[in-house]
């Protein structure tokens, strides 16, 4: 069966994902990235390095962002959303949003293959010297679907 997710389904995807995709566009060329994310308050927040997706979002802040859930082909949950990339600058507010990052990120490290550097997981006494990029997307519409299927037993 497939569905439209509630605001609440698409809510609890958002805040339980942690990779999601940011599409973008400028100059009349299209763009889609994974990124590892964390959701707070109808923000997706994204600590990032200099590069293409950054600089065709400060050309054009308009993009769109999507994430899913899938246990398997016949059950999964996908939202898609769009919103306004912000570039934060601010020391208090980049502080803040890499300490959003850092409570989200850092408790669902478990591979043993996960590069621990001087740079990850951040250093909560050092938030302010954490190199690279702090950005938010303000999601400003959302939506949802899904697909359940009844359990098949063999």
């Amino acid at each position: 069966m497939f569905g439209n997710l509630g605001n609440d389904a698409i809510e609890t995807v958002l805040r339980h994902q942690i990779i999601g995709h940011i599409g973008c566009n400028a100059n009349d060329i299209t763009y889609v990235v994974p990124v590892s994310y964390a959701y707070e308050n109808g923000y997706v927040y994204v600590h990032t390095e200099e590069g293409m997706k950054i600089n065709m979002m400060r050309q054009n802040p308009k993009v769109c962002f999507e994430t899913y859930l899938m246990e398997n082909m016949g059950n999964w949950q996908c939202v898609i959303a769009w919103g306004q990339f912000e570039e934060i600058t601010g020391e208090e507010e980049r502080r803040e949003a890499l300490q959003i990052l850092l409570n989200r990120n850092l408790p669902v490290i478990t591979s043993k293959t996960v590069q621990l550097t001087e740079e990850w997981p951040f250093v909560p006494e050092n938030l302010n010297e954490i190199k690279g990029i702090v950005f938010r997307i303000k999601l400003t519409m959302k939506t949802g679907k899904y697909e359940r299927t009844e359990e098949v037993r063999y």
